[in-house]
């Protein structure tokens, strides 16, 4: 019988693949390399950079010989799915500068409503992403093709169960704590870490009784969304000078992304024991302290068609009334304040909290076309969609109402960087600006009277919380205690969270930064 014919293998072939292969990895996983490497080879920490490098040399040798096994079906859907890891990992470290973990997955998913606007904001970063992703699984594909040319591959169905078991082994392993997970798999790795979470816990409840007695008849918490302090106090704030409020100037935020904020100012912040083994989701919420105090409870979400967003999980949403999903055209937070006039007009006792349409970047897509120049810088478009945003809101939110039965405060979830080229709000170490709010608050004289002597600046939105207790009838000094002081004074530390607040785990740490000196 004839000898088998055994393939030539070309040397030269197989060092072409591996080049080729190289780069395609190298550019799919810059920012693991970057960060997970050389930063911290930078930094001296030579174990963590040697670990992390080892570890990413593995999963490039097992894809490597998983492209060599694949047969050609298996192989486009593996790189079908490589690229749809490798362009979120690029997209969101071209945008962020940042490496994708399960807390920052989770945020992102939190976040995707806003997907459309980062899309019209970050237009070049995110096009630059897919086809360097695109770049990187082409040199993925001319590897394999050098190799097959070369020689350097395997063929059956032995191969291909071979070259599958080598993509997903990698995987399995990092389930049990790789320091560093490439970018090809590392989406649907964390994806599943995210997905398998634990539930969320549930509140504690209130465990204080208010005394009713001269309190107000409806409280309104006016969230409004990216509203920096200094653009409130040169455009909306001259609006308000013939309307009676309190105006407690800058304020620290209690984040400097939508979501943290939110939930921060629902749940309460301890801030004398804030640290990261804290979870805002156990503490008893707005909503409960509302509805023991004989409110009707309401949200108002003036940015989504759907299901609640800013991390309102089950527990929380149980204790609302009433949801109302709001967003509609440019002038919905208009209709809002129309919403909420009428209510404020009604005998029933009601606590509402209501997030504003605001001004999120795109910043042209909050006001009419044609309004200023299309090709007008940043802070301009910006100042137009604020100016339309607040117009006519608290005329048309105050309308006839009596003001000695109702309670308002107004603030934003977090300000905005309007330094060109900047990330405006959610960058991974946040300017001053991001975290700089408007405080006002519009109450009835007998409330008001404490804060005629109050300090005007320097304030944080924790005060809020304890504030607003205190005017449902709460003991003052008890909800000082477990919270932070009335806005009667100046705050006991300033907080602020960021985008991983949720642990995905009980024991996991959360963002949160905790400080004496006001956010400069």
């Amino acid at each position: 019988m004839p000898s088998p014919v055994v393939p030539h293998r070309s040397w030269q072939a197989l060092v072409l693949a591996l080049v080729l292969f190289a780069a395609g990895f190298a550019a799919a996983n810059r920012y693991q390399l970057a960060h997970g490497v050389l930063y911290r080879a930078a930094a001296n920490d030579w174990a963590s950079a040697a670990g992390n490098f080892f570890w990413l040399g593995i999963q490039a040798l097992a894809l490597a010989a998983a492209i060599a096994l694949l047969g050609r079906r298996l192989f486009v859907l593996a790189m079908v799915l490589a690229f749809g890891s490798i362009v979120v990992n690029l997209g969101y470290g071209h945008t962020l500068a940042e490496v994708i973990d399960a807390g920052k997955l989770s945020w992102m998913l939190i976040e995707a409503r806003q997907a459309g606007n980062a899309a019209g904001e970050f237009t070049g970063r995110l096009l630059l992403a897919a086809l360097q992703a695109a770049a990187a699984i082409g040199l993925f594909a001319a590897a394999r093709h050098c190799a097959r040319r070369g020689g350097w591959t395997v063929h059956g169905a032995r191969a291909a169960g071979a070259g599958g078991a080598l993509l997903l082994l990698p995987s399995l392993i990092a389930a049990f704590g790789a320091p560093a997970v490439a970018a090809e798999r590392n989406l649907y790795s964390l994806g599943l870490e995210v997905a398998l979470a634990e539930p969320p816990p549930s509140r504690r409840p209130v465990d204080l009784q208010p005394d009713l007695a001269g309190t107000p008849r409806h409280v309104v918490w006016l969230v409004d969304e990216s509203v920096a302090f200094r653009s409130f106090q040169e455009i909306v704030a001259p609006r308000l000078a013939d309307i009676p409020h309190i105006d407690f100037g800058i304020t620290a935020s209690l984040g400097h992304c939508s979501a943290p904020s939110n939930l921060a100012l629902r749940s309460g912040v301890n801030v004398r024991r804030a640290d990261p083994a804290l979870d805002l989701r156990r503490t008893p919420s707005i909503w409960a302290y509302a509805r023991k105090a004989g409110y009707r409870t309401v949200l108002i979400d003036g940015q989504t068609r759907g299901v609640p967003q800013n991390l309102l999980l089950p527990p929380e949403r149980a204790l609302i009334d009433e949801v109302a999903a709001a967003a509609g055209p440019i002038d919905a937070d208009v209709q809002i304040a129309d919403r909420i006039n009428r209510q404020l007009k009604q005998r029933e006792r009601t606590f509402t909290y209501a997030v504003l349409r605001g001004v999120h970047f795109q910043y042209r897509d909050h006001y009419p076309s044609g309004l200023i120049p299309a090709d007008s810088p940043p802070w301009r478009h910006y100042a137009a969609a604020l100016d339309y945003s607040k117009a006519r809101f608290f005329d048309r939110l105050l309308q006839g109402v009596n003001r000695e039965e109702v309670a308002i405060v107004y603030t934003s979830d977090h300000g905005q960087n309007l330094e060109p080229g900047a990330i405006p709000h959610c960058s991974p170490e946040p300017a001053a600006s991001e975290l700089h709010v408007p405080l006002i608050v519009f109450l009835p004289d007998r409330l008001a009277a404490r804060y005629r002597g109050a300090k005007k600046s320097e304030h944080s939105a924790s005060q809020i919380f304890p504030a607003t207790l205190t005017w449902m009838g709460y003991d003052a000094a008890a909800v000082e205690r477990r919270y932070d002081n009335d806005l009667s004074g100046a705050p006991a530390r300033y907080v602020h969270f960021d985008r991983n607040v949720v642990p995905l785990h009980s024991e996991d740490p959360i963002g949160v930064r905790v400080g004496d000196i006001f956010p400069r």
